[in-house]
């Protein structure tokens, strides 16, 4: 898909920058020229093509912190659908055990366009096991179909049933060769200057499937190589048990121990932190990935938020594994994390302006991706365009709080200058065909457990 030289933006509603002033710009038109927000202004023309946006809310491109793509084939598995964390991945495991590269491709995408009409631009993934010849690169291959901007993790499980883990040991792995394609993978696609399409993080699982030894050699390596850290950490009740019998502490001393604190990880859901991990995080600018929906899902609780935003702890949100949300709409999820706040500490302790910054500006922040999140001269152009004009926002006072009266699609998106969205439908793949893939292969899944 060709990007057009420059694209015009013209005649937004409202503009809602995230910019470092905040702006709320009304009729603005922002100037696109390769991949690069070029002006923002009134009454500006171009040469190149026109995208109206009148009656639209223009926000940046959303960021989803954390998901497991493949997990978009087994959505609503009966057995799974009420059961807690560790119950719920022993039901799915010998499931995902039959998944090869055509599964991890077909699911990527199917979760990669949800995420796009859903207003999201920039997205991570942590893909942990590797069955039957899947590569993180069947993953990677699949963004680059869709036209989403990528920052895929290598995730890894070392520890089986055999060795007390809950993986069956068909899905682990040796350590070494965990290590080995890890560096494979930065060196073949992991691109560090601004405007980069793919950057690769090194993720093992969680620290209940994973050796103490790998984390900190994880770690060792992310450094020498200049990437990002992931994991999943104090995500329920029972992940902070398991850290208390197993390594004699709570799991944000874990992470300290190991080298797991800094602003090159993030961790996913940490629901369960106390102050003083809260304030950890908070000195060493380590990163979360907040789960609402996943959270609600598995009943894991809810996420301290407020505290940690209140601590400057850097937060954006993900979707999570479609098969523990079961959905993958980030700007619902954006909605789902405003309303957990207040349910827990009242009606103003989110708005909805908040919770769109966590998704956007916040995001970008804990990826590294400070080219990315806002609408300003200089960063890339990931955009989306919300038309207020329908049922969703009829009789909204204040069309900009999407949040509260929607709408939950976009109209348009662009990435990197690209459109890839356009009047709700996907420009970048045949999307029809991929859903019908998608569902053949969810049936063979079924009749072969």
């Amino acid at each position: 898909m060709a990007k057009a030289s420059e694209t015009l933006i013209k005649s937004a509603q409202t503009v809602l920058t995230m910019d470092d002033d905040r702006r709320e710009l009304a009729a603005h038109d922002i100037r696109i020229k390769d991949g690069v927000i070029t002006e923002i202004g009134e009454n500006l023309t171009t040469d190149g093509e026109t995208v109206f946006a009148t009656g639209c809310v223009v926000t940046p491109g959303l960021v989803n912190t954390h998901h497991h793509l493949y997990q978009t084939l087994t959505r609503a598995v009966p057995g799974g659908q009420d059961a807690l964390l560790f119950g719920w991945l022993q039901r799915l495991y010998p499931i995902w055990s039959r998944f090869g590269p055509e599964e991890m491709n077909i699911s990527a995408q199917i979760g990669l366009a949800e995420l796009a009409l859903s207003g999201c631009t920039l997205t991570s993934d942590h893909l942990y096991l590797y069955p039957n010849g899947a590569r993180l690169d069947d993953t990677i291959e699949a963004a680059k179909e869709v036209g989403m901007r990528f920052h895929p993790t290598r995730g890894a499980m070392s520890i089986g049933e055999s060795d007390g883990g809950l993986p069956p040991d068909s899905l682990v792995e040796k350590e070494d060769a965990i290590l080995k394609d890890a560096i494979r993978l930065i060196d073949s696609h992991h691109d560090a200057r601004d405007g980069s399409m793919v950057r690769v993080g090194v993720a093992p699982c969680s620290p209940f499937s994973v050796t103490r030894e790998l984390m900190r050699d994880a770690a060792i390596l992310a450094r020498d190589k200049g990437v990002m850290l992931h994991t999943h950490l104090a995500e329920n009740d029972e992940d902070i048990a398991y850290s208390l019998e197993k390594f004699g502490c709570r799991p944000g001393q874990y992470a300290e121990e190991l080298g797991w604190v800094g602003e090159d990880v993030w961790h996913a859901h940490c629901v369960k932190l106390d102050q003083s991990e809260i304030d950890l995080f908070a000195r060493t600018k380590t990163g979360v990935a907040h789960c609402p929906c996943s959270n609600c899902r598995l009943g894991s609780g809810i996420a301290p938020v407020r505290a940690m935003r209140d601590a400057n702890v850097p937060v954006g949100l993900g979707v999570d594994g479609s098969a523990s949300n079961d959905a993958g709409n980030l700007v619902a999820e954006a909605r789902q994390a405003m309303l957990l706040q207040r349910v827990a500490l009242g009606a103003d302790a989110m708005s909805p302006r908040e919770a769109l910054e966590i998704a956007t500006r916040g995001g970008a922040e804990v990826l590294g991706r400070h080219d990315c999140g806002q609408i300003a001269v200089g960063k890339r152009a990931d955009i989306a365009i919300w038309d207020v004009t329908g049922v969703h926002s009829a009789g909204s006072w204040d069309q900009a709080a999407i949040l509260l009266a929607g709408p939950t699609t976009v109209r348009d998106l662009f990435v990197e200058g690209r459109q890839i969205v356009r009047d709700g439908h996907m420009t970048s793949i045949n999307l029809e065909s991929v859903i019908q893939r998608q569902n053949t292969l969810a049936a063979q899944l079924a009749d072969a457990i």
